[in-house]
């Protein structure tokens, strides 16, 4: 048996650092009962160590420096919680090179640069914890790492950034424009002043390249994702789609398709009763379906001090456990053989489909667009004329049966050509059963 006190130093004491070190300083004496070992809280690196957090810290503890922590040689483990790239990722290298463990939230950082941070920390035998860098305090990442190695999993869906859940949610349950329902999401401190990662499908993208690579076995392919924020979605199309028998949501969809991989974030119809279309606010969930385990569903709190200050003390127990049995990289940081899986590119993807054509209320107009979505491959499943206003122009939506994104994307130029449709036509990709 190792060691019975592992010592920890903290760079970024920001929001997400400072659940962190209260969960670490207020629940010391429950994980020394549960562990059987002591997790030593050594120094605090910060820009600013002026303001107050309401946390009561030792002498000496708060540093501006950081490589007070990134050189002390008792410190077992650093956290990294400053976010970005740099200078995080040369924090972490640097930790890594001086042989210390590293504890991260950074999913930015991980989806772009991870591979050569995993590839470092195997080279220097060290661990790399980054639970906290997905849905929040949900243990997904020991779930795929971990619980689910057994299965090969055939897909996942996820609702993975809270900001655009709940503008969605606002939008759904109030009848709200996209821009109030953001502005009520900013005053309350759900959006940041500037939303664009999370409205434009970026964050939940780094997260969807982590949760792939560990589910595939592929490298981390942020770049590869296909992503499409929630901008465009109106209310009228919230309401076409709960009369439809849906919910709008920006889902995170990964699927093993014929030797290949779909990677994807975009605003999505899924069935109003499956479970996942009742995640509201700012929750997160995540469907994931194995081929043994079948169905499983992670529903939780994706973001916050206290959700994610717990995911990033659960890997410094595990990486302390570790270090105690002499165990490091019992469990391997991603997956070491390659799957030899591609990612699929979004023309080849295919998916239901809602389009909403703006059409002149006149005789055969319908008949023209459902020509050229046949002549296109696609097909029908059903059709909503909202209104009449003969001469001017009116909603009119269909509902489709599975079709290949590159057909969808043809028929839609060759659609919005027409004398007859008056605007650029909208279109929602559909999950669920036919």
């Amino acid at each position: 048996m190792g060691k019975d006190r592992i010592v920890v130093g903290v760079i970024g004491f920001g929001t997400v650092g400072s659940g962190t070190v209260k969960i670490l300083l207020d629940n010391r004496g429950v994980i020394a009962e549960r562990t059987g070992f002591d997790l030593v809280l050594k120094r605090i690196s910060d820009l600013d160590i002026s303001r107050d957090r309401g946390i009561r810290l030792g002498e000496g503890i708060l540093t501006t420096k950081a490589g007070d922590v990134l050189d002390d040689s008792e410190i077992d483990i650093v956290v990294e919680l400053i976010g970005g790239i740099h200078p995080a990722k040369d924090f972490i290298i640097r930790a890594i090179e001086n042989k210390k463990h590293v504890v991260t939230a950074n999913k930015a950082l991980l989806a772009t640069e991870g591979n050569e941070i995993f590839r470092e920390a195997g080279k220097h035998g060290v661990e790399v914890g980054f639970e906290a860098s997905v849905a929040g305090g949900i243990p997904i990442i020991k779930v795929m790492r971990e619980g689910l190695v057994a299965n090969r999993i055939l897909n996942m869906y996820g609702i993975i950034n809270g900001t655009s859940n709940y503008i969605l949610s606002r939008m759904t349950d109030e009848g709200s424009e996209f821009s109030a329902a953001l502005k009520e999401a900013q005053k309350l401190g759900y959006a940041e002043a500037d939303p664009t990662f999370d409205i434009e499908g970026i964050d939940s993208a780094h997260k969807l390249a982590i949760l792939a690579s560990l589910a595939y076995g592929i490298p981390l392919s942020y770049e590869s994702v296909y992503k499409e924020g929630i901008t465009k979605i109106t209310p009228q199309d919230i309401e076409f789609a709960s009369e439809l028998g849906y919910k709008i949501k920006l889902l995170t969809i990964a699927k093993a398709v014929n030797g290949e991989v779909e990677l994807r974030v975009h605003p999505t119809m899924i069935p109003s009763d499956y479970l996942i279309s009742k995640v509201d606010g700012v929750f997160n969930a995540i469907y994931v379906e194995g081929d043994a385990v079948g169905s499983t569903l992670y529903y939780g709190r994706g973001a916050g001090d206290m959700p994610t200050g717990s995911a990033i003390v659960s890997d410094i127990v595990d990486i302390a456990r570790n270090i105690r049995l002499n165990a490091t990289g019992r469990v391997p940081l991603i997956r070491t053989a390659p799957s030899g899986l591609k990612v699929r590119k979004m023309d080849d993807v295919e998916s239901m489909y809602y389009f909403r054509f703006s059409a002149l209320d006149s005789p055969g107009v319908l008949s023209k667009i459902s020509g050229i979505l046949g002549d296109n491959n696609i097909s029908i499943a059903s059709v909503i004329q909202k209104g009449r206003r003969v001469g001017g122009a009116v909603p009119l939506v269909v509902l489709t049966h599975r079709a290949k994104e590159r057909d969808v994307l043809g028929a839609i130029r060759s659609i919005d050509d027409l004398p007859v449709v008056t605007d650029k036509t909208h279109f929602i990709r559909v999950e669920g059963k036919e």
